[in-house]
């Protein structure tokens, strides 16, 4: 049986795409148990915490945006990503809108906010680096 090289690439995402994108989920993740010890204990420094890393989920995420929208203009693949990824960043805008509220007045909102955006991201996630494939031969 003679292995001949694949002439059909699929859409990849780049590797330092791919660690920006590694980067959105868990500072998500960790807003979301931020959100939750401060829904729990009503302590306001939780409260702190969970903005300082929806900030950092912000940052990557516009990074990977950025690197999504790139991609898309270049290979026109994954459409589906760079909106799941866009709906991500939009709606951590407003929910880190909302965590710059008063630390009384941010739940339950922005818990109910992290959890979706924690989803989203998932799904983002999920989406992006399920097209990472190992090359080679069919």
């Amino acid at each position: 049986m003679v292995s001949s090289p694949s002439l059909h690439r699929a859409w990849v995402i780049h590797p330092v795409h791919a660690a920006v994108l590694g980067g959105v989920l868990p500072l998500f993740l960790a807003t979301l148990l931020a959100d939750y010890a401060y829904w729990s204990s009503h302590e306001i420094q939780w409260s702190n915490f969970a903005a300082w890393l929806l900030v950092g989920a912000m940052v990557m995420t516009t990074l990977a945006l950025l690197a999504g929208v790139i991609g898309l203009a270049r290979h026109r693949h994954g459409l589906a990503y760079v909106v799941v990824l866009a709906v991500t960043w939009v709606l951590g805008f407003f929910n880190s809108l909302h965590h710059a509220r008063d630390a009384w007045a941010v739940m339950p909102g922005g818990l109910v906010m992290t959890v979706i955006g924690t989803l989203l991201a998932l799904v983002a996630t999920w989406i992006g680096l399920s097209t990472l494939r190992v090359g080679g031969v069919r």
